[in-house]
């Protein structure tokens, strides 16, 4: 059965003391918005709606960003959940199938609990997800008999024997798309806050005969984020995951409370991962690289056998080959490394190609910025590039060329030749000894001056 998906994001998030929408708040390089939705995407859903409300146009550019076919509707008052998920009435009028109903404050809801909502409903009209909690606090209450979900209990509205219970509401729903949109145009607002609630459609099908249970699932699944102080707690609940992974993979870390991985980071069994490596968005690590104390990757391609670092910076375009080294303090940005080419020391390589073999000596700069065009550089393999050459782009040094220590090259290099390009050393006889006397005299002057 095919499954739409509607996703909530239109609150302003006012704990969260910021301009910025709440959804938009990033957890391992992507916003909380993407995490939903990647979590969605399990499902293979045959639509998928965004409500937007506060920052409405931002929220759709980051939805659409990463997913062009999602769709969005506005809430343009904040009357509820319930009111929340009428606003996609119209955009799923023609849907079949089921519509799940997530949030896009809430992150860390899994593919397999999703599955297990799915199966449940193979057996039950509406299925909701709910959790143990351990301080039920505010939640609202699941209010069970047996497997039967009877009605979901907000805690404004919540007897004190229903308060004891700490069987709790995630929020999210799974029901068939036409009992979705019937029973939410029964809601009324007749409650303590005054709003539309989606949990009142569980009454509302026991009510018509329609069955209901709740599939559970761990509380760290649930985790919502309404404050600064959530959105730290959700960074370190998703790095804790993420390097248990990454151990479990056959990834070694040597201090895994220091490394920190991107939502989509990709790191491949026998890597080497040392202290204080940052992974930003769009990396992947093949088996048996090394990268070392105090890289930050982002948006690069780490092949088997390369060595990374320490304190090397790979941008987005990076492509590292294999057994390719960076060394210290190397940035390599919209560049490709051929196989076991070498940058070992405090160079910057950018919009260029790097033949195999090839050495690129210390202080090595690609220059290629002009101040409003990109250029690119191409060096073929087994060259040599001595130290502190400035290689201004667009230019060439061919197969098994080399440049001179100092170079300033401008013009392409054949293969095989050797490019010098500086002005010539002249010594003048003396003429320190006389600077030195002269400078170490001012100086005294001057002590003598200020007694």
């Amino acid at each position: 059965m095919s499954t739409n998906l509607i996703i909530l994001a239109a609150g302003k998030g006012t704990r969260m003391k910021s301009d910025m929408p709440k959804v938009l708040h990033a957890v391992a390089g992507a916003p909380l918005l993407v995490h939903a939705m990647k979590a969605g995407m399990a499902l293979e859903p045959s639509k998928m709606i965004i409500v937007a409300g506060h920052g409405a146009e931002d929220v759709a550019a980051a939805a659409q960003d990463y997913q062009p076919a999602a769709e969005i509707v506005l809430q343009t008052e904040q009357n509820g959940t319930g009111h929340a998920v009428l606003c996609a009435k119209d955009a799923l009028a023609q849907a079949t199938g089921d519509t799940l109903v997530l949030y896009g404050d809430t992150p860390f809801i899994s593919a397999e609990t999703l599955e297990n909502m799915q199966a449940a409903r193979a057996r039950y009209d509406v299925v909701v997800l709910g959790f143990e909690a351990a301080d039920p606090a505010r939640y609202g209450r699941l209010v069970m008999d047996g497997p039967r979900l009877q009605r979901i209990v907000e805690f404004k509205d919540a007897s004190d024997e229903e308060r004891t219970i700490t069987f709790c509401n995630s929020g999210v729903i799974l029901c068939s798309n036409k009992n979705m949109f019937e029973l939410l145009s029964q809601v009324t607002n007749d409650n303590a806050s005054g709003e539309y609630y989606l949990t009142d459609i569980i009454g509302l099908a026991h009510s018509a005969g329609l069955s209901a249970t709740a599939v559970a699932c761990a509380e760290a699944e649930t985790m919502g984020v309404n404050s600064r102080a959530d959105l730290a707690a959700a960074e370190a609940a998703f790095q804790a995951r993420a390097r248990a992974e990454a151990l479990e993979n056959g990834v070694t870390l040597t201090a895994p409370e220091t490394v920190f991985f991107a939502h989509d980071t990709y790191i491949g069994a026998d890597t080497i991962i040392e202290p204080n490596v940052v992974f930003g968005p769009d990396v992947t690590i093949e088996n048996g690289a090394h990268i070392r104390a105090f890289s930050h990757i982002e948006g690069a391609h780490v092949s088997r056998g390369a060595v990374v670092g320490p304190y090397a910076r790979l941008r987005p375009g990076a492509e590292l080959s294999e057994n390719v080294h960076v060394g210290n303090f190397v940035e390599i940005k919209n560049a490709t490394l051929a196989e076991g080419a070498k940058a070992n020391h405090l160079s910057y390589i950018g919009d260029a190609t790097v033949g195999p073999e090839t050495n690129i000596g210390a202080g090595t700069i690609t220059c290629n910025y002009d101040g409003v065009f990109k250029h690119h550089t191409t060096i073929g393999a087994r060259a040599f590039i001595g130290s502190n050459t400035m290689l201004v782009a667009p230019v060439t040094v061919g197969n098994e060329a080399m440049t001179a220590t100092g170079a300033v090259v401008n013009k392409n290099v054949p293969d095989g030749a050797m490019a010098i390009a500086r002005t010539p050393q002249e010594n003048k006889p003396e003429v320190a000894y006389r600077l030195f006397d002269k400078l170490r005299a001012k100086k005294a002057r001057q002590q003598d001056e200020g007694k």
